[in-house]
């Protein structure tokens, strides 16, 4: 299932004024730019409700390997937060994207559930190579006997993907998603079409979009299903979205998308 680009009150980005592309192009539904987050990153901030003071929220600095959408976590006995859930096995997982100029302006999920011990007899193997291939140092006390593999079970989550971009993801559309393919290339591929292909992405605008008499344009986030830009016009900037031809999973998919779109433009506009 796919989603258009929305504002919180559920109306397309933009709403105030006309959008400049389909907002009825394919879009990756929060639930897939939840997991796709959770996926990108390894450390988060675990809250869990403290014996000690009795009842309050306790937040601690975690290590953890995402495991179908149920974060895995690694932990000591003599941690604060093992303590914790000893006790009240309730907690959830702050998963905030870093960098940039406005930390408002990043994506984060909170992730609500139950915490419990991973059981020798549930998956313990499949567990312990999930956490060790994203955290390899902790080979070095894997065998620790006072740690243990903690798995939160997901029952709700919140995704803030910045200003305008937020929900509660339906818990279904949560265990449908998968991490987006292109989320470990796309960083390479803005820098190389921002660098390189400022041109194209004018005639994509040009051809595809109401921006016509955009002056520039940046490419700003690429994903499976297509890309946004960040178009200079007379009233300012102005979000596009574009759509591939279909879904994408390689940087060399990208690439023939991108080269195929260019020529189309180049073909429309002549």
């Amino acid at each position: 299932m796919l989603r258009r680009m929305t504002d919180q009150h559920g109306r397309p980005s933009g709403a105030a004024e006309e959008p400049l592309y389909d907002v009825n192009v394919p879009t990756p539904t929060h639930g897939e730019r939840a997991r796709t987050l959770l996926a990108s990153l390894s450390t988060g901030t675990l809250c869990t409700i403290a014996v000690e003071p009795a009842g309050f929220p306790y937040g601690s600095f975690v290590t953890y390997a995402a495991n179908d959408g149920n974060p895995l976590f690694f932990i000591s006995a003599l941690a604060e937060h093992t303590r914790n859930l000893k006790e009240d096995g309730r907690a959830s997982l702050l998963v905030a994207e870093g960098g940039g100029d406005d930390p408002l302006a990043r994506a984060r999920v909170t992730l609500v559930g139950q915490c419990k011990t991973v059981r020798r007899d549930d998956g313990f193997d499949a567990v312990k190579d999930a956490y060790l291939g994203v955290h390899p140092n902790a080979g070095y006390y894997i065998e620790f006997k006072d740690f243990a593999f903690w798995r939160l079970e997901v029952e709700a989550v919140r995704y803030i993907g910045g200003y305008g971009r937020m929900s509660w993801v339906d818990i279904d559309d949560w265990q449908r998603a998968a991490p987006d393919p292109i989320a470990p290339h796309a960083a390479a591929i803005l820098a190389h079409m921002n660098d390189d292909h400022g041109h194209n992405m004018l005639d994509y605008c040009r051809a595809f979009t109401k921006a016509t008499a955009a002056t520039a344009a940046q490419m700003t986030s690429i994903d499976r299903y297509g890309f946004e830009m960040s178009v200079e016009t007379a009233l300012g900037p102005r979000p596009v979205r574009l759509a591939f031809s279909q879904p994408i999973a390689t940087p060399q998919d990208a690439r023939r998308e991108l080269v195929a779109l260019a020529e189309a433009a180049r073909n429309a506009l002549a």
